[in-house]
């Protein structure tokens, strides 16, 4: 547990010890008072836990980060306990989304677009927004792209290390593509929620370049002084892996609330935690 007094309200976020959890920990600037239980308090799958903390704690703002993403029960029936828990408790629910709830096109996603992933992950976690908007109708759904980060870095950036430094070899998509994003962008989007109660259902969060997965690893290589031309590439149709080949948040909403994030060449030249 880590609890941090401030003067906002109270704060309670799940999944803090997460790579995005580790980044919103570090906002305790913003006036909140923080509580962060760690999995052997808060077992998401466990309902009577769940509204046992809400009940102890009295959260205003939930911030729900906790999941497993080859663990169906953890992303849809955890989402629902924490929504409906946080709804009994009268608190603001922010809820952690992504990109692959879709299947992929040529054009942007924007909010009203039906998800239709055809990944079992991404069908879980939109099978997830369903059930925390039942449950808590009020919710606002963050849905972001690929996480990175600099002083903390993301699984792949590691991978990408691993990957020019001896270790397990990858092979990166020329044309796979998203809109990556810093997570001290996203965390700080997930703050400025709290204080927005004004604002529900989907919200697309994420950074304003597509790039490739390739070209996302020859940018992490160039930030970790790393030779980026010795990079694995193939194309999705050269690996016969069914896997969204474009997918493309349209952020516009995100940004007439004042919900912007920088661009990797700008995340990896200024860095920040």
């Amino acid at each position: 547990m880590r609890l941090f007094r401030r003067n906002k309200g109270t704060l309670m976020i799940t999944g803090a010890s997460g790579f995005l959890g580790r980044h919103l920990m570090s906002h305790r600037e913003q006036g909140w008072q923080v509580f962060a239980p760690p999995h052997s308090s808060l077992d998401v799958c466990n309902l009577e836990r769940v509204r046992h903390e809400m009940r102890s704690w009295e959260p205003d703002v939930v911030v729900h980060l906790a999941y497993r993403r080859d663990d169906r029960r953890a992303i849809v029936d955890g989402s629902r306990n924490v929504a409906s828990a946080a709804a009994a408790a009268g608190a603001r629910l922010i809820h952690l989304s992504t990109d692959v709830v879709f299947a992929g096109r040529d054009t942007p996603y924007t909010e009203i677009d039906v998800p239709d992933a055809t990944m079992d992950y991404g069908k879980w976690k939109a099978e997830a927004e369903l059930e925390v908007h039942r449950a808590h109708p009020n919710a606002v759904m963050v849905r972001t792209s690929l996480l990175y980060g600099t002083d903390q870095l993301s699984p792949g950036q590691h991978a990408v290390t691993e990957a020019l430094t001896g270790g397990q070899p990858t092979t990166y998509f020329t044309d796979e593509y998203r809109c990556p994003v810093h997570a001290a962008d996203v965390a700080d989007a997930l703050i400025r929620l709290a204080e927005m109660p004004e604002v529900d259902g989907p919200l697309h969060v994420a950074g304003p370049q597509v790039l490739s997965r390739a070209e996302l690893a020859a940018a992490f290589a160039r930030h970790l002084s790393l030779d980026e031309t010795r990079l694995l590439t193939t194309t999705l149709a050269e690996s016969g892996q069914h896997r969204p080949a474009r997918v493309v948040l349209d952020t516009s909403k995100a940004a007439a609330l004042g919900i912007t994030c920088r661009s990797v060449e700008e995340a990896l030249r200024r860095p920040t935690v």
